[in-house]
């Protein structure tokens, strides 16, 4: 795991995060996914500046997840270091909305 990977797990792990359990580096199909939370479906994923030559491959897998019902959150490197807290808050803020009917685009914050 990256390092924002692993700063970001310290505040999801052992249900932190008003209870909710995410698993981290979980199989979904095809694609491994950075963080889960199952019980929501909802995939939370720390982008980095690799990830800029990946707008495909994002798309794609984002696209794949989330007709299997799952939605997902795109949060970058440096948020996890400038502002967790507002991460942490965006995070739950989405875990807490009532998922949308159809799938859409996936969200990215903070």
């Amino acid at each position: 795991m990256t390092d924002a990977e692993n700063r970001i797990w310290y505040y999801l792990r052992n249900r932190r995060l008003s209870g909710y359990k995410f698993i981290r580096q979980h199989v979904i199909g095809i694609y491994i996914v950075d963080f889960v939370c199952r019980e929501k479906k909802l995939n939370v994923e720390i982008d980095g500046s690799q990830h800029m030559d990946a707008v495909d491959y994002d798309l794609r897998r984002s696209q794949y997840l989330e007709c299997r019902g799952y939605r997902v959150v795109r949060i970058w490197n440096h948020d996890v270091f400038k502002n967790i807290q507002g991460v942490m808050d965006s995070v739950l803020h989405e875990l807490e909305i009532v998922p949308h009917a159809s799938p859409s685009s996936p969200t990215l914050l903070p």
